[in-house]
């Protein structure tokens, strides 16, 4: 049986170890000097090297050869997670006092030593305290939260590093080409993204892909590594981003629908989509957003919709309506607020007109010449009936009727400025389906296409004096009796 890839290039000495220099030489020159702690702390990620620089350090103290196929008597592996016992301890405690065989030192590594309980840790603090001459402690963990300070205090600590994509690369790329593995560079730093910091991962993939292009006689591409690991195509993470910068709902929407259709899970989309995010955060305030937004998406119980709002709500407003620029500064300080907001209260404003065209009627010798009067609305949209537009949504969208019932609309420009006086049917009314059915309603008592703001304040009051009081007192909305 062929042996693993990441078992066979295991660092055999420190000096192998890759992308921990910070530790290995300390340790190195340590050993050197004969300055031999009587417990270490190793944390850090998973996949970066504890365990193994634990064990290399365990044989470079006795001097020994480094051979991970044999047990030396002297040198004992713990896993806390099954054997995380008080009563573990005290038989730990018993046998750490017998002198070692044939080493200097007896060394006891306790791997994942945060799965120790409560009691096992009380039970191995007096240990650490006072421990035998010949006995050397080396614990490692990924989560050093959860150890008590009373342990971490008795020991030599060593953090070690999430492994650079960079260094990942250079590793696998020099594992290919011992292993005689044909493989794109594209590919290499695609498997280095997705080992997440790992080299054990990173080296677990590349033999998982080894293996399939071995029995296909192939090399590796990026597009074999997307359609093995049921990775997203780039493309298509790039696609997703530009929808958000460029505030495409409808690309957004299809792309998701696309990718869910050609089987992409949406944890391995989210994963891509954070490391994306992470990558460019120096780019733009846009990818920190965005960020921010999908960090929320794990924790939710419907991954899938999530992900829709959470890309959805970075997008920005394509344009700003004048009107709205004008709620969103009302509060200027003004050095003479009541002349100034009186004026601009009593300031004129464009009358609502019906233009009205005569037909010309067909005259019969027996009947009157008369004419019919006809109306219409002009083309430059000078006014809206809205009490007919409150009736047509009444009798057709009672959904959109609820909420118009309690907005006012004010025209500017060629723009329908309606304000909803709170921002929670101001959110209703931006919602997809009920702009389509607002403008079919306004399509359907004469009104053609226009532009659409939604305010989400009261509708500024029209009356001079009223206008300056509201203003000195706060505010105020204009109501009629």
């Amino acid at each position: 049986m062929a042996q693993a890839l990441y078992r066979k290039y295991r660092s055999k000495s420190l000096d192998q170890v890759v992308g921990q220099d910070h530790i290995t030489k300390i340790l190195s020159r340590a050993i050197k000097q004969g300055r031999i702690a009587h417990a270490y702390l190793f944390t850090g990620p998973r996949g970066v090297g504890k365990t193994s620089v634990a064990r290399i350090l365990a044989y470079e103290i006795n001097k020994f050869k480094y051979d991970e196929t044999t047990n030396h008597l002297d040198i004992i592996e713990i896993d806390a997670a099954s054997n995380n016992g008080v009563e573990d301890i005290r038989s730990l405690r018993e046998k750490a006092q017998i002198a070692p065989v044939a080493a200097a030192k007896k060394i006891y590594i306790i791997d994942e030593v945060h799965m120790l309980s409560n009691s096992a840790f009380n039970a191995l603090l007096k240990t650490l305290e006072e421990p035998p001459e010949h006995v050397v402690f080396i614990l490692a963990t990924t989560d050093a939260d959860k150890l008590p300070d009373t342990i971490i205090s008795r020991t030599q600590r060593f953090n070690f590093h999430r492994a650079q994509p960079d260094d990942i690369e250079k590793h696998l790329a020099e594992l290919a080409k011992s292993e005689k593995i044909d493989i794109e560079t594209d590919a290499i730093a695609m498997l280095a993204v997705r080992a997440d910091g790992s080299f054990r991962d990173a080296v677990g993939l590349l033999d998982q892909m080894a293996g399939l292009a071995s029995s296909s006689d192939m090399t590796i591409t990026a597009d074999l590594v997307e359609a093995s690991l049921g990775l997203a195509p780039l493309q298509s993470i790039e696609d997703l981003i530009d929808c958000v910068k460029r505030s495409d709902l409808s690309r957004l929407v299809t792309t998701l629908d696309s990718l869910e259709q050609s089987g992409v899970q949406t944890s391995i989309l989210l994963e891509q989509l954070v490391a994306a995010a992470r990558l460019s955060a120096a780019k733009s305030d846009i990818y920190i957003a965005l960020l921010s937004a999908l960090l929320e998406v794990a924790s939710s119980p419907y991954p899938q919709h999530k992900l829709l709002t959470a890309l959805a709500s970075c997008m920005k407003p394509r344009r700003q309506s004048t009107a709205a620029l004008a709620v969103s500064n009302a509060t200027v300080t003004l050095p003479n607020p009541v002349d100034e907001l009186t004026a601009k209260a009593v300031e004129p404003k464009p009358r609502e007109t019906m233009v009205q065209e005569i037909a010309p009627v067909q005259i019969d010798d027996a009947e009157t010449p008369t004419t019919q009067p006809t109306t219409k609305k002009s083309v430059d949209i000078e006014s809206i009936d809205w009490n007919e537009l409150i009736q047509y949504t009444k009798k057709n969208y009672v959904a959109i009727y609820s909420v118009l019932n309690k907005c006012s609309y004010q025209l500017a420009d060629g723009t329908l400025n309606i304000y909803t006086s709170s921002a929670f049917y101001k959110k209703k009314l931006d919602d997809p389906k009920y702009r389509t059915s607002l403008h079919k309603s306004l399509e359907a008592i004469g009104v053609p296409e226009i532009d659409i703001e939604t305010i989400p304040t009261p509708a500024p009051i029209k009356d001079g004096t009223a206008a300056a009081v509201a203003a000195i007192m706060g505010g105020g909305e204009e109501v009629t009796i």
